[in-house]
């Protein structure tokens, strides 16, 4: 869906997490970051990327990655969605979808035979100097650190 490529510059975003925090990508320069969009808090393929994400933590920490997480849900869904799974990074309340499309991952989806807009299941891996490292369409969201390491 995204029309972002490796090697492209990564869209500027600004948008507050779960605790009302305001995250910038000039504020991960000099990092490396990983931007990953989910449909919706606390259904199960996006409970099972997150926590996949999460029981890998350590391994981020210890390549220097940030992580990031959004979805359009509220920041309240988004806490508790936080809380109730111990997730240890920020996860992004793009209520505006402004951050989703910049990003370019918003658009028809299929699902029981219906079809309606919303969020595909994209991550981004951006580099220090906030270029696309990689672009993952198809996550496996059990085993999605594999596919980013």
């Amino acid at each position: 869906m995204t029309t972002l490529k490796v090697g492209d510059q990564a869209p500027n975003f600004s948008a507050e997490d779960q605790d009302g925090n305001l995250h910038q990508l000039s504020d991960y320069k000099g990092h490396k970051l990983v931007v990953f969009f989910y449909p919706k808090a606390s259904t199960p393929g996006c409970t099972a990327e997150a926590c996949n994400l999460r029981d890998n933590w350590q391994s981020f920490q210890n390549e220097g990655y940030k992580i990031l997480g959004v979805s359009a849900d509220s920041k309240k869904r988004q806490q508790n969605f936080k809380n109730k799974y111990e997730l240890p990074f920020p996860l992004l309340a793009d209520e505006d979808k402004s951050v989703i499309e910049a990003f370019g991952v918003w658009g028809p989806k299929k699902f029981m035979g219906k079809e309606y807009d919303g969020i595909h299941r994209t991550t981004f891996v951006i580099d220090e100097d906030s270029k696309l490292k990689d672009v993952i369409t198809k996550v496996k969201t059990k085993a999605h650190t594999e596919q980013i390491l």
